[in-house]
């Protein structure tokens, strides 16, 4: 059970349970961040957490069973004085166990910065590239790697670091 409904976040960990679990299903719902629409630092990684707690609570109220409970979330992060877009993806298992990934990072320019973190990085990838809805599609990353890693590409990634905790047992598992 997903916390979201995009089409590209779906897609990204169903191809990722794909890699180690036969039969896989994945259901999105909507599941609130309770973060910025523009996650910075830290948010990112609360945001993802956040919609893995709301998916369970969702799934408590409503009667339904799942074997893992995800969420991910994309923001703009600082690290050692620089700017990148990352994703964030939480996952929790049936029994409680918790685990989270992160994806490839991909840098931002310093004259971006602020209107990311202000507008959202969909909104200036739009602007920037006289776009429409890039989040439900490629992504900007799609864009500025040529099509060569797309937004479905990273959230595979990040689902997929997420998922070392579960299929290695106790060797990588704490």
């Amino acid at each position: 059970l997903i916390g979201t409904k995009n089409p590209g976040k779906i897609t990204g960990a169903k191809i990722a349970f794909e890699q180690f679990f036969d039969n896989v299903e994945v259901m999105g719902i909507n599941a609130s961040s309770g973060v910025s629409d523009q996650p910075i630092n830290a948010e990112t990684y609360n945001g993802a957490k956040n919609r893995v707690f709301n998916t369970k609570k969702f799934a408590e109220e409503n009667g339904i069973d799942a074997d893992f409970y995800v969420g991910i979330e994309s923001g703009i992060v600082n690290f050692f004085d620089n700017w990148y877009i990352t994703n964030f993806a939480v996952i929790c298992d049936k029994n409680g166990y918790y685990s989270s990934g992160t994806s490839a990072s991909f840098p931002v320019p310093q004259k971006h910065v602020n209107s990311i973190q202000e507008k959202t990085l969909g909104h200036v990838m739009d602007s920037l590239f006289n776009e429409s809805e890039l989040r439900l599609s490629t992504g900007g990353i799609g864009l500025l790697t040529h099509e060569k890693i797309t937004r479905i590409d990273l959230n595979t990634q990040a689902f997929t670091m997420a998922l070392t905790q579960f299929v290695n047992g106790d060797v990588w598992h704490d």
